[in-house]
């Protein structure tokens, strides 16, 4: 599915992002508008519960918003990234299993950002990466209608770092899968786990390191996913990871 919708939401007094990517997604929409006076009149909007049920897909936003007796199509743009940025994007994202559990948690941790900003990945928004559009007469950008939209996208960000990556043009399910394949890797190409005579549970110590004894979280897996892939997705890491401290090629 290349498409997700999310029912409207409904009146509230007060609404801000509260996590730190909601927040810059706000950041850029100020950054990009021309008028603040138009964007705070469209915050207004999107607290009146005015815009319609919300479509996200690759590249591109789209709501209808309803303005006294007359409903507006208003859509917002942004850049997909292209196959050569996520195959980068995604080697990060695989180099660290705890990046895979902080997406299946809705977190999106700031250092995975930075990286893929190393190898020239934006994932968030900058000055001008939102292009707003709609029907009405309004010629400022955002118009009031686009602004409301814009901002209630940001409240559908806070919930789940994978709406921002749909936008950006892979949906949720596509991402997971690649993920697997790059941890796992190739049939044939799968690193050997040689098993030793040591006690259950217990890895081999690094020379010059105390054995350690590994602490196993119990969590729930998250609402939509599978805990047995998601438990196989978890020991394969492990595995890669005790045959490196076996090698003794990590650095302490």
């Amino acid at each position: 599915m290349t498409a997700r919708g999310f029912a409207a939401f409904p009146k509230v007094k007060r609404r801000i992002a509260t996590t730190w990517w909601g927040k810059a997604w706000d950041r850029a929409l100020k950054d990009t508008a021309l008028d603040l006076g138009m964007l705070k009149l469209g915050r207004r909007y999107a607290h009146a519960g005015v815009v319609g049920p919300i479509t996200v897909s690759p590249g591109l936003l789209h709501a209808q918003v309803h303005d006294d007796d007359t409903v507006h199509s208003t859509t917002v743009r942004v850049p997909e990234l292209t196959e050569v940025q996520w195959g980068q994007f995604l080697d990060r994202v695989a180099e660290q299993p705890g990046h895979i559990a902080a997406l299946l948690d809705n977190d999106m941790p700031r250092d995975l950002v930075a990286a893929a900003e190393e190898s020239g990945v934006d994932l968030l928004p900058g000055i001008g990466d939102l292009e707003p559009e709609c029907d009405c007469e309004g010629w400022e950008l955002p118009c009031r209608h686009a602004a409301a939209l814009a901002f209630q996208v940001g409240w559908l960000l806070d919930a789940d770092p994978f709406v921002l990556l749909l936008l950006k043009g892979k949906p949720e399910q596509e991402l997971l899968d690649a993920l697997k394949q790059r941890v796992a890797g190739p049939v044939g190409t799968r690193t050997p786990v040689v098993v030793l005579d040591e006690p259950a549970g217990q890895l081999p110590a690094k020379p010059g390191l105390p054995a350690t004894t590994p602490v196993v979280l119990a969590v729930e897996p998250p609402p939509g996913y599978d805990a047995a892939e998601l438990a196989a997705l978890m020991e394969i890491a492990a595995d890669r990871a005790r045959a490196l401290l076996r090698s003794g090629t990590l650095e302490g």
